[in-house]
C-alpha cells in the first residue's frame, strides 16, 4: 500500500472529524481485540452459477447472494458467517456485515475476527469505516488502491468504557433505524425512476420513439449506403496519407536519407462483421438501420478508439501542480471533467500524445464502476487519459457523441458486456470487450433526434432524481452527524451517562486499556 502516514498519524489530522474522541476516553489498537484473516485465492476453474459455496470477492461483501459459487475443496478456516465483518482490501476499502448464510473468503477480502470480552463488537463495526476512510483518502495509487492487514492491526480505535459502548451502540441502531426507513422509501423511488429511464432507452434503440418521425422522412440513407459511404471516405483519407507519405520519402532520399525514415501510413483496422446468427440474437431494429462494430462509427486515426498508458509509463512521479491535465475515472463518475487536479508536463505529454484527448471524445470507465460514459466539450482541456479509461473518438459526421453514451449506459448494453466484465475482485472491461460490443446505426440526423426525445422523457424524471439524490445526501450528513456525536462522547446525554457509571462492568478508559492489553499478552 502506497500510504505515506501511519493510522496514528492520520487521526491527527483535522480534515478527518469523525476521528476525533472525548477526553474521557483512551485509544486501543484493533490487534489487542479482533485479529485480520486475510481471504484465499480460490482457483478461478472452479467458479460457477449453479453449484457450491457461496464465493465472496469485494464487491459481494455487502449482499445476501453472491454472483459466483465456488465448487472446489477449501480450508473450513476460510468459511464466513452472517454478519462476519469483512473489508474490502482494494478499491474503497468497504467494511460490511456480511448479510449472507455461508460462504467463502476470497483474496483481498479479510475478515476482521473480534475477541475482547472488554469491547463490544458492533462499536468496533461502527468505529472501523470511519478510520478505513481516511486511511483510503491518504493512500497514494495511479490505478487501485491496496489496503494491507498489518494497516487494519493498527487502527488506534475509540476506547470508552464498556457500558458506554454498549449505550452508544443502542443508541445508535435506534437513530439510524429511523433514518434507514426514510433512506429505504428514497431508494425504492429512486428504482422506479431507473427503471422508468431504461424503459424509455429501450424504446430509442428499438427505434420506437423515433417510428413517426421516420415515416415522415425522405431520403433517410440505410445503414448499407452509410457504411459504403464510411469506406469511400477512409479509402480518400489513407490516399490522402498516403501521398504525403511518398513526397516525404522523396524529400528523405533527396537529403541523403538523413534522419529517421518516414512511417508508412497504415489503412484503418477493419473488424469482421456480426454474422447473421449473431445479429439474430440482437435486439429487434428498423429493416433501415443496422449493426456495426465500433470501428465502423470512429474516426479514420489509429488513435481514435485508445486505453489508457500502461501504469510504468504514468507513475506518480511524472505529476505537476499545472500543465496537461490527467483524465481518470473521477471526472467520468461525476459527469463532471473539470474536477480533479493531476497534470503532467509537456514532454510527458507528447510522449504520450495518443492518449491525449480532444473535444466531443467519449471516456469510458473500465473497473469497478464500469461503463460509464463522459462527453467532453468544446471547451474541455488539453490531457491525457490515464490507465483506468478507454478514450473513442467517434466520426463526427456519422455518430453523435450522446446518442453513444445513452446506448452504452442502457441496460440492454450493459447486458451483452457484463458476463465477460469480470475480473478477479472487481468488474473490468477493456479494449477487446468494446470491440467486440453491437452498436445500432443510422443515419445522424434520426440519432440527433432519438437524442431529443430521451432528453424530452427524462428532463422531468432528471428533476425528481435530483430531489431524492438531494434528500440521500442530507440523511447521510445526518448519519455522519450521529457518529461524530457518539465518537467525541456527546451522543448520550448525562442521566444516560450515568446509568453507565452504575453498571457493574464500568471502569474508567485508561483502566479497561490496561485490561485489555493485559488479556492479550495472557492469551499469547
Amino acid at each position: 500500500m502506497a500510504l505515506g502516514l501511519t493510522p496514528e498519524q492520520i487521526i491527527e489530522k483535522k480534515t478527518h472529524p469523525l476521528l476525533k474522541i472525548s477526553k474521557r476516553w483512551a485509544r486501543v489498537e484493533l490487534k489487542y481485540i479482533a485479529y485480520v484473516q486475510n481471504g484465499f485465492a480460490f482457483k478461478s476453474d472452479y467458479f460457477n452459477h449453479n453449484e457450491g459455496m457461496p464465493l465472496i470477492r469485494i464487491r459481494d461483501i455487502d449482499k445476501s447472494r453472491t454472483e459466483n459459487l465456488y465448487s472446489g475443496d477449501y480450508s473450513e478456516e476460510y468459511i464466513v458467517n452472517n454478519k462476519d465483518i469483512l473489508v474490502g482490501m482494494d478499491g474503497d476499502f468497504k467494511a460490511s456485515m456480511w448479510p449472507g448464510t455461508k460462504g467463502l473468503l476470497n483474496q483481498r477480502v479479510c475478515r476482521v475476527n473480534h475477541f475482547s470480552k472488554h469491547y463490544e463488537r458492533n462499536f468496533l463495526f461502527l468505529c472501523l469505516q470511519p478510520y478505513l476512510n481516511a486511511i483510503n483518502e491518504e493512500t497514494s495509487s495511479i490505478t487501485v488502491k491496496h489496503l494491507s492487514s498489518r494497516t487494519i492491526n493498527e487502527i488506534p480505535l475509540p476506547l470508552p468504557p464498556l457500558p458506554e459502548q454498549r449505550a452508544i451502540v443502542a443508541k445508535i441502531e435506534q437513530l439510524f433505524s429511523e433514518l434507514d426507513s426514510g433512506i429505504a422509501n428514497l431508494k425504492a423511488a429512486k428504482e422506479k425512476l431507473e427503471i422508468y429511464r431504461q424503459a424509455v432507452l429501450k424504446k430509442a434503440f428499438e427505434g420506437e420513439l423515433t417510428k413517426e418521425w421516420r415515416e415522415k422522412q425522405e431520403n433517410l440513407p440505410t445503414a448499407d449506403e452509410i457504411l459504403e459511404q464510411v469506406q469511400e471516405e477512409r479509402q480518400k483519407y489513407y490516399e490522402s496519407k498516403l501521398d504525403k507519405w511518398n513526397k516525404s520519402i522523396e524529400k528523405w532520399e533527396a537529403s541523403g536519407k538523413q534522419g529517421k525514415k518516414p512511417i508508412k501510413p497504415k489503412t484503418t483496422k477493419n473488424f469482421p462483421p456480426f454474422s447473421s446468427d449473431e445479429q439474430a440474437q440482437f435486439s429487434n431494429i428498423p429493416d433501415a438501420w443496422g449493426w456495426v462494430k465500433i470501428d465502423k462509427i470512429i474516426e479514420h486515426d489509429q488513435n481514435s478508439i485508445k486505453a489508457g498508458p500502461f501504469g510504468s509509463s504514468l507513475k506518480k512521479e511524472s505529476y505537476v501542480k499545472n500543465g496537461y491535465k490527467i483524465y481518470g475515472q473521477e471526472q467520468v463518475i461525476a459527469g463532471n471533467w473539470k474536477i480533479g487536479d493531476y497534470y503532467v508536463n509537456e514532454n510527458k505529454y507528447n510522449e504520450l500524445a495518443s492518449c491525449a484527448v480532444q473535444p466531443n471524445d467519449v471516456l469510458i470507465s473500465l473497473v469497478g464502476t464500469v461503463g460509464k460514459v463522459l462527453v467532453l466539450p468544446e471547451t474541455v482541456k488539453p490531457g491525457i487519459i490515464n490507465p483506468r479509461l478507454i478514450k473513442i473518438s467517434l466520426s463526427e459526421s456519422l455518430y453523435s457523441p450522446y446518442f453513444f453514451k445513452y446506448y452504452f449506459e442502457s441496460t440492454y448494453l450493459k447486458s451483452l458486456y457484463a458476463t465477460k466484465s469480470h475480473g478477479a475482485t472487481m468488474d473490468i472491461i477493456n479494449l477487446g470487450i468494446i470491440q467486440e460490443l453491437p452498436f445500432p446505426l443510422m443515419a445522424k440526423k434520426e440519432q440527433d433526434q432519438i437524442v431529443q426525445e430521451i432528453e424530452t422523457r427524462l428532463s422531468v424524471c432528471d428533476n425528481i432524481q435530483t430531489n431524492i439524490e438531494e434528500g440521500l445526501k442530507k440523511a447521510e450528513a445526518l448519519r455522519q452527524s450521529i457518529l461524530k456525536k457518539a465518537f467525541e462522547g456527546r451522543l448520550l446525554n448525562e442521566k444516560e451517562l450515568e446509568d453507565c457509571r452504575k453498571e457493574p462492568d464500568w471502569e474508567p478508559a485508561d483502566k479497561l486499556l490496561e485490561r485489555i492489553k493485559k488479556s492479550k499478552e495472557e492469551d499469547a
